[in-house]
């Protein structure tokens, strides 16, 4: 069974959920039996994703049986969920009971709120290592899809959780959606070690959910960087959370100064800050920085998972072995997955990653071996004839003002949204500064808010309808 769930121990937790259900190990490996029992091998299934115990009791059940899933959440947007059935044609869906009105399907087994439907198509022919898909980072209208094979999400759980020493004590909050790379790592990870999950659907911002996560004595908490935001306008360092151990970002770059409160932080109160890195090709986490190097090296994302190996490659190709030099981060190992689709007959293709993945994201390697993220090999602009990095502009902004922002643009002119119209002539004057390119090369735009994905990423594409 899939990460030897049957062979742990019986009555210890696995997940516990903030609705109230609860399963054991032995119960989740009975309940994973019995839901694959009502399949054939090889259907194509729509999980439409809540971070409750039955959601994830699906998905697993379904991998184990080599059903193939593609993870979604519940609240898709449906004209994205049209294209992306019309493109692939699923045979079921797994979804919360609430919403089997709104698509009418036959519903052929149902547990703890979620029900398997049918939806009468015949599931497409699927390439026998297909295990199973998601949504690119970032996708919005896209049917683009990233194909994982059977190992992927094995060999990154092992080595995560070997990176981490989880164990059967641990218990993980997760309020990252499990349809989100980093959420599913962050479970499945915890349950290869036999350790206990905490999925949340609230969020850090409802009493709700610290008062769950006190109750249950969590251990550890990934987020990604707008979660430790949050966490200290909510001055997450003044509270009393004493089993809270382990602190981990992923999923983007915190700002130097974040980076180095939650070091700090982290190495005052006795406990761990790990900074991670990875992407949905890769099946979540590609490295990591050791937490007694935390403070010592802010901002990096450290060295390669076990298992795998990273290196920096030069606009010709070529292997950077130079200190701080920059080129493109290359990544190798087991948990490097297919290749995309885009269509159905995309489903039946062999695996074109073949182990090596570039990520598209510059980088530089220090003295040390640790490694940097500069910014993204497309997030740039040329101004006047000089490369301007977007993410590198970010960074300045973050950094030197403690305010959100996102920049955008063209060749002629940068766009930075911030929230904060008493910041706006300090953001051009800065920039302007920083890049050394005149002042009329930047507009900034007030907005309300800096438009996120579920996964906390900003969303670039739905700030050019502002």
């Amino acid at each position: 069974m899939i990460f030897d769930i049957d062979k742990k121990d019986e009555v210890s937790i696995a997940i516990i959920d903030d609705s109230g259900s609860t399963l054991t190990y032995s119960q989740l490996a009975g309940n994973i039996h019995e839901i694959s029992s009502v399949l054939q091998e090889r259907e194509l299934i729509f999980c439409l994703c809540e971070n409750k115990a039955a959601s994830l009791l699906g998905f697993l059940s379904f991998y184990d049986h080599k059903d193939v899933c593609l993870l979604l959440s519940s609240h898709i947007d449906r004209e994205l969920l049209q294209s992306l059935q019309a493109t692939y044609h699923p045979s079921y869906f797994w979804m919360p009971e609430s919403l089997i009105s709104e698509f009418g399907y036959s519903v052929v087994y149902n547990t703890m709120g979620y029900c398997l439907c049918k939806t009468g198509d015949s599931a497409p022919q699927m390439h026998p290592e297909l295990s199973m898909l998601m949504t690119t980072s970032g996708t919005t209208g896209s049917p683009k899809l990233v194909r994982h094979k059977y190992g992927n999400i094995e060999s990154n759980a092992k080595n995560v959780a070997k990176v981490f020493s989880w164990t059967t004590f641990d218990k993980g909050i997760i309020d990252l959606p499990m349809q989100y790379t980093m959420g599913l790592n962050v479970i499945t990870s915890h349950l290869y070690a036999g350790a206990t999950i905490l999925l949340l659907e609230s969020n850090v911002l409802s009493p709700k959910y610290w008062k769950f996560i006190k109750e249950h004595k969590a251990t550890d908490f990934t987020g990604v960087p707008y979660s430790y935001e949050i966490l200290s306008k909510l001055r997450f360092q003044k509270m009393d959370l004493p089993d809270l151990y382990t602190l981990a970002v992923g999923g983007g770059k915190l700002s130097d100064s974040q980076f180095a409160a939650f070091a700090n932080y982290a190495k005052d109160k006795g406990k761990r800050f790990f900074a991670t890195f990875g992407t949905t090709e890769t099946s979540a986490r590609l490295a990591f920085l050791p937490p007694h190097e935390a403070v010592s090296h802010v901002g990096s994302i450290g060295t390669a998972i076990p298992e795998g190996s990273l290196s920096l490659i030069d606009e010709e190709g070529n292997e950077i072995t130079s200190v701080n030099v920059e080129g493109e981060l290359k990544y190798e190992g087991p948990n490097v997955t297919m290749g995309y689709g885009e269509c159905v007959e995309d489903l039946m293709k062999n695996d074109e990653f073949c182990g090596t993945y570039f990520t598209g994201d510059i980088a530089k390697k220090d003295i040390d071996g640790y490694f940097y993220i500069v910014g993204r090999k497309k997030r740039f602009l040329k101004l006047f004839g000089l490369r301007v990095s977007l993410d590198q502009c970010e960074k300045i902004i973050k950094d030197s003002l403690s305010i959100e922002c996102a920049c955008t643009g063209n060749d002629q002119l940068m766009v930075i949204y911030i929230t904060n119209d008493s910041q706006k002539e300090k953001v051009k004057k800065l920039i302007s500064e920083k890049t050394g390119l005149i002042p009329k090369s930047f507009v900034v735009k007030i907005i309300d808010t800096i438009p996120r994905f579920e996964s906390g990423k900003i969303n670039y594409k739905s700030l050019n309808n502002v």
